[in-house]
């Protein structure tokens, strides 16, 4: 297959050595070896990757030198976790290379062998510029450089003695004058002094095993003091799936199967070989940073626990790609459900008594995101298409906790909280009115905004904001398709509950707990109003 440009065989059972393969293979450009068992040192055939500029070779069992992958046009390149020894070659130092949990030797490399080129590795003092042999042995000159190693510690040792007996009472002052949670600091900052005497190429404990990271995340060589950065946990009650399984269950994301697109990404039916069937949201790269920031997202997503809240089951994060999957809803959007009549003829009707339900899981899936979350959650996109209808038209809102991938310019302005349009200012008020105009929606049966209607009807906001309190105008706005089957007093009470949620300043809004005891007051009512008559109560009923 000498045209191929992408293997992957990660997360397998791979054991043994690589055979002296891969010579003709000139087109490589990624090449994912990780989480095997596979053993032995690396080909020599791998230097031939001409075009290889990802390479993943974690979590296996190699041995031996890296020098093969010195010459390559590598971008990325991860070897940790294996039994590697010997040197870093200098040329893969200055690219994305993770290399710990490895027997890397330190100190200075030892010369190139004859006939190699000479940027291979840093050239020994033990050698002159011609190339041949000084008069003291490898051995004496190995017992000097340990002489000075140690002598120069001890000294550096008693020195640092001397001056922090001169400096404690000057750093005791200096704490007592932090702030308390300062304090929680200082030990790692006096750790970090002291490694100072420890060379840092000898790795005393083996590090956790990591993930690939963005060339935003290599190591940092500059002169600045090590600071430790929050480490990215995977979850562990979600599914890590890997690109090949994705591109199989989703026909390799065909047009096909595509069930809908928004602005922080596309998303599609996947089917796995057992039959199970979800949702797969293929993000845009441009919305999401490095690979350490998706894996916080995930985290906290994956925390996420409510009946109303759509549930994460897996998540992809490999070679620049971000996915996440969640339970696929048969029924699809509210938003299409509403406005797309036509294509969805064959699905059951929405009842009032449907959009009551509708809207009263809505706001106790916020409720849940605002009130019970710490800190509260901010969905940032509340809309109908956000919200998603399994087969007995429960509600589920999705999108929750991807606030941070959506920027304030691909807001849809028909949903967005005044404060949103004019300063880009979003707060769980405005998630307060995206839910207001999404239960004018339920109630109207209208788009938030249609520009084939009349000027004065386009926004549906500006056009039913001063009917609400009007029972005789109330009437004519219901979305004709219920065909006057509802009760009266339960359409006035909902119609109270949207003019609270939409009023134009955020303050005067109500917390989502309010809207849902007001929601459950109302389903109350008409359901003892239905044992009184015995049916459902329709339109002119008291």
């Amino acid at each position: 297959m000498a045209s191929l440009k992408y293997l992957n065989v990660a997360h397998n059972q791979l054991s043994g050595q690589l055979q002296d393969m891969f010579q003709k293979l000139p087109s490589l450009s990624t090449l994912d070896l990780s989480s095997n068992s596979l053993t032995g040192n690396l080909p020599q055939s791998f230097s031939l990757l001409s075009s290889a500029t990802d390479m993943y070779l974690q979590n296996n069992q190699f041995t031996g030198a890296i020098d093969v992958l010195a010459d390559l046009p590598l971008k990325n390149l991860n070897v940790a976790n294996n039994k590697f020894s010997g040197w870093v070659p200098s040329q893969l130092k200055n690219i994305n290379l993770q290399k710990d949990g490895n027997s890397w030797n330190s100190g200075s490399a030892p010369p190139p062998p004859p006939g190699a080129p000479a940027s291979r590795r840093p050239r020994s003092p033990s050698t002159s510029d011609g190339g041949k042999k000084s008069g003291v042995s490898g051995g004496a000159i190995a017992g000097i450089v340990i002489s000075v190693l140690v002598v120069g510690a001890i000294i550096t040792f008693f020195l640092f003695k001397r001056k922090s007996r001169k400096s404690s009472h000057t750093d005791i002052e200096r704490m007592e004058d932090q702030p308390f949670a300062s304090l929680a600091s200082q030990p790692q900052e006096l750790k970090s002094v002291q490694a100072f005497e420890i060379p840092p190429a000898i790795n005393l404990k083996p590090p956790p095993m990591e993930r690939h990271k963005s060339f935003d995340d290599a190591d940092d060589v500059s002169a600045k003091p090590v600071v430790p950065k929050k480490t990215s946990v995977a979850p562990t009650n979600v599914i890590s799936y890997s690109i090949p399984d994705l591109q199989i269950a989703t026909d390799s994301f065909s047009a096909d199967n595509l069930i809908g697109e928004g602005s922080i990404g596309r998303v599609f039916r996947a089917q796995f070989e057992d039959g199970k069937v979800v949702a797969v949201k293929k993000i845009k790269s441009s919305a999401v940073g490095g690979g350490e920031d998706f894996i916080d997202i995930v985290s906290d997503i994956s925390r996420l626990r409510h009946p109303n809240v759509t549930q994460l089951i897996g998540y992809c994060c490999e070679h620049g790609q971000r996915l996440l999957v969640y339970d696929f809803l048969k029924n699809g959007s509210l938003y299409d459900f509403l406005h797309l009549s036509d294509e969805y003829s064959s699905k059951p009707l929405l009842t009032w008594n449907n959009r009551v339900k509708i809207a009263l899981g809505a706001a106790r899936a916020l409720e849940y995101l605002h009130e019970v979350c710490s800190p509260s959650v901010i969905h940032k996109s509340m809309n109908s298409a956000n919200i998603l209808l399994d087969s007995e038209l429960n509600p589920h809102l999705s999108d929750c906790g991807l606030a941070s991938l959506v920027e304030d310019a691909d807001q849809e302005l028909d949903n967005s909280a005044p404060e949103v349009s004019m300063s880009g200012l979003y707060t769980i008020k405005s998630d307060v009115y995206g839910f207001g105009v999404t239960m004018l929606e339920l109630l109207t049966g209208r788009k938030p905004f249609d520009s084939s209607r009349t000027r004065s009807e386009q926004s549906l906001v500006r056009w039913a904001t001063p009917q609400l309190h009007d029972i005789d105008a109330l009437a004519k706005m219901v979305d004709p398709a219920l065909k006057g089957l509802y009760p009266v007093k339960s359409l006035s009470r909902f119609a109270d509950v949207i003019a609270l949620c939409v009023q134009p300043e955020p303050e005067f809004r109500p917390p989502m707990s309010e809207v849902v005891e007001a929601l459950v007051r109302l389903v109350q009512r008409t359901n003892m109003s239905k044992r009184t008559v015995g049916n459902d109560t329709l339109k002119g009923e008291p």
